[in-house]
């Protein structure tokens, strides 16, 4: 976890630091070859989905908030490597008995990379302002607050209407993030926020480039410089790291090529986690996928677990549902519906749609290509068509896809964390899954008590996975190599956030 310290002390370290360093990096700031580790002052990552614009307040996806939050952004809390939340602009927090107001202390000292002061007054025009001038689902999250109160500069009160055992981890993701009035006019190309970095460059497809700030209230982080080259190939992208033009890839896309890079000293490779589902999604309100028995039948046609082996190389593991084992309410349904040809033939012919066709719309994504044609192989077995039509990602699937809802099945990799209800518990989302049986589930455990919590949220798992609202091919893992020498990068992948401020070379 990386702790902060309190603004003077910080300038000290500072201080001492900025000797370090001028001694250090004179002639450095970039690749300086193998065995020069410890004098450079840069680092440059590898990712595979690159951001559109900047404003993840009204635009979906994770590519956004991957490069922006905790490095660009921050809020009150955070989520740590274990899962758990702890704080971050809030030097702590309280909860009423009554369990609906939750009052900050936030740390004094604070500025946005504007110049800014942080103060609680932010607090309460970011938390108004999902409400009023967000456009992405996860708004919503945002539902439960009433008021937010400015008790004084390092003090605000949140007032929900309802006590929620969710809203404390949701502000940890994308619609916590703190923003400054004079910093939103242009979210889209630069963004302000009270991270340690800002975006020094950017260039749409191709790469963001993040400098630290010097009066980052924090511990400074471990690397000057970070640039996120956004590499779609898969090839390209390892081919990349052993020429030395990154020097890390985060989420590799091409497992098959994981033993080449164990068997070399010069790099690392950790497998980590991830709360990322490779959805196998069907259309809710559309035929045929508006028949239970047809949702079923592909869920019977489908054998994860080959598709684990074969196309991603065994990386990965069964859900059954967007929950994850790190999550609070998980619960093993993965036996719900196992490998079973024979029945997927009994539930099409029941619901008269043997010899079915449908359309398969397949994101330009290394493990979405990698899946769609085992999936398809599978189908056919069953007596279902499958034609795959390519879509351009994140451009044409977001707005063919996700938001015209202009498809029959698709696959993509959910990365959002703790995004149960987000799929399901809205019937205007892209699944259009029918809540209603969910939804007073779903409220009910949140108000409730820890156990109520994990019991109705494990209901509500239940329900979906009886109504066959759509799939899940695997837990996508989290393989991150990196240049032998570079240090801190996450080994697992628990929200969208790529927290950076931990880099450094040894």
């Amino acid at each position: 976890m990386r702790r902060k310290t309190p603004l003077i002390l910080t300038a000290a370290l500072a201080t001492a630091t900025a000797l370090v360093l001028a001694g250090c990096s004179a002639g450095s700031g970039g690749s300086t070859g193998a065995g020069d580790t410890a004098e450079r002052t840069s680092a440059t990552v590898a990712l595979t989905a690159a951001p559109v614009n900047l404003d993840f307040t009204t635009t979906a996806g994770a590519a956004i908030p991957q490069a922006l939050m905790s490095n660009v952004y921050e809020g009150l809390v955070e989520i740590n490597q274990e899962g758990d939340i702890v704080p971050l602009l809030a030097e702590d927090w309280s909860l009423s008995d009554d369990r609906k107001t939750y009052t900050f202390k936030l740390h004094e000292g604070v500025t946005f990379s504007n110049g800014e002061p942080f103060t609680a007054e932010d607090v309460k025009f970011s938390f108004d302002r999902v409400k009023t001038d967000w456009t992405t689902t996860l708004k919503g999250k945002m539902d439960v607050v009433e008021s937010v109160e400015a008790l004084s500069d390092t003090e605000v009160a949140v007032h929900l209407s309802q006590p929620s055992n969710a809203w404390l981890f949701d502000i940890a993701t994308p619609i916590g993030a703190i923003f400054t009035p004079t910093g939103v006019d242009d979210l889209a190309n630069a963004p302000v926020g009270t991270g340690p970095y800002e975006v020094s460059s950017w260039t749409q497809g191709e790469s963001l480039v993040l400098d630290t700030r010097d009066d980052y209230w924090g511990d400074a982080p471990g690397v000057e410089q970070v640039t996120l080259k956004y590499l779609a190939d898969a090839t390209a992208t390892t081919n990349a790291l052993r020429t030395g033009d990154v020097d890390a890839i985060v989420n590799l896309q091409a497992p098959e090529l994981v033993s080449t890079f164990e068997e070399d000293p010069a790099f690392e490779v950790v497998s980590g986690t991830s709360s990322g589902e490779i959805s196998l999604s069907l259309n809710n309100r559309i035929a045929p996928f508006d028949d239970v028995r047809v949702r079923q039948a592909v869920l019977h046609a489908i054998d994860r677990q080959a598709i684990i082996d074969t196309a991603w190389n065994g990386y990965g593991s069964l859900t059954a549902t967007y929950v994850t084992p790190l999550e609070p309410y998980y619960v093993d349904l993965n036996n719900a519906y196992e490998y079973d040809p024979e029945k997927a033939k009994d539930l099409l012919a029941e619901a008269g749609a043997e010899n079915l066709d449908i359309t398969f719309k397949v994101p330009t994504r290394p493990y979405a290509q990698a899946v769609s044609e085992i999936v398809v192989s599978q189908l056919a077995e069953v007596g279902i068509n499958a034609k795959i039509e390519s879509s351009e990602f994140p451009a044409v699937w977001l707005d063919d896809v996700f938001t015209n809802h202009n498809y029959q099945m698709t696959t993509v990799l959910a990365v959002e964390a703790r995004d149960l209800l987000t799929v399901f518990n809205n019937p205007d989302y892209y699944i259009g899954y029918d809540n209603s049986k969910i939804a007073p589930i779903a409220a009910e455990a949140d108000a409730a008590d820890e156990a109520g919590y994990i019991e109705g949220m494990q209901q509500v798992q239940q329900q979906i996975v009886d109504d066959a609202a759509s799939g899940v091919l695997f837990l996508f893992p989290n393989i991150v190599i990196t240049a032998a020498g570079l240090e801190g990068v996450p080994e697992n992948a628990i929200v969208e956030a790529l927290d950076l401020t931990e880099l450094s070379w040894k």
